[in-house]
């Protein structure tokens, strides 16, 4: 869907659902929330995205369904771009939501491709220095933030994981967060805007905005340099894991040695037939810890 913006034209196809901050994200909520008897609210949004029944029955229980059906809609479906998401207001008849919206999303989606502009070029500075940041990057990095800084997200745990892990990292959401524990989780590809430094982000994340870390062991995980990295860092800042506690997760069989850095902490494993039942409520448990 291209909406003209003077004299400029957004194609919002092209712009993923991630783009649209926390203000949109509140006022929408506003709109879709409350029980209509004349208009379609959150739950035929949520039918549009394809959530089956049982799923929206298990959405009621939240006291904010919009936003999470937008945050697990992004985190599941390849589809989840502003251009789908008005085209779904369209179909369930909530047009209005779009005119009265329309100037808030034009906005998100040009800082989207600013952003994204800026990260494409080249970096030309005239000198190098080591005065401290003139930018305010950490502000505003996840979906939820408040664009000032005045209100970091705050999170139970950050996941660190592989993306060939990703269908295990659904199921976690779907048992952490959609369930009675109503944990909060930290999932990189959901909750992080795109358009800043990965590796400050994620050391921001894990360092000041996660109280636990959950590390997702398997053969994927051994390969990947952004997980050694995220452990590793993890590891640095409480030599021994005794304030920053790690928790290492085994999911399924692995042809590799476990990672020898981890060998000390007790595992969380998946793939043990005799714990299998006890698996979600112990790792429920330990992120639930203060």
């Amino acid at each position: 869907m291209a909406v003209s913006c003077c004299s400029s034209t957004i194609d919002f196809d092209s712009i993923p659902l991630t783009a649209l901050n926390f203000t949109v994200r509140k006022k929408l909520a506003l709109y879709l929330n409350p029980k209509h008897v004349s208009a379609a609210d959150w739950t035929a949004l949520a039918e549009a995205m394809g959530f089956e029944y049982l799923e929206i029955k298990n959405y009621e229980q939240y006291q904010n369904p919009t936003k999470m059906i937008l945050e697990n809609w992004q985190g599941t479906s390849t589809q989840a771009t502003v251009g789908k998401l008005l085209e779904m207001l369209t179909a369930v008849e909530r047009v209005d939501v779009i005119s009265d919206l329309q100037g808030f999303i034009e906005e998100d989606c040009r800082k989207y491709l600013k952003k994204k502009q800026l990260q494409e070029q080249p970096v030309q500075v005239p000198e190098v220095d080591s005065c401290v940041p003139k930018t305010l990057e950490m502000n505003g990095i996840t979906i939820a933030d408040d664009p000032s800084g005045h209100m970091p997200e705050l999170f139970d745990a950050f996941i660190c994981y592989c993306h060939r892990d990703i269908d295990f990292v659904h199921e976690m959401i779907r048992q952490l967060e959609q369930t009675e524990c109503k944990l909060k989780l930290c999932v990189f590809d959901r909750d992080v805007l795109p358009g800043t430094c990965v590796w400050s982000i994620t050391s921001e994340l894990i360092e000041k905005r996660c109280k636990r870390m959950v590390v997702i062991i398997s053969d994927d995980y051994l390969d990947s340099d952004a997980c050694d990295f995220q452990t590793k860092f993890a590891l640095s800042l409480c030599p021994g894991a005794r304030s920053k506690r790690l928790i290492p997760v085994k999911y399924k069989p692995m042809k590799k040695k476990f990672p020898s850095i981890l060998r000390f902490l007790t595992l969380c494993d998946y793939t043990n037939p005799c714990t299998t039942s006890w698996f979600w409520g112990r790792l429920a448990k330990a992120l639930s810890l203060p």
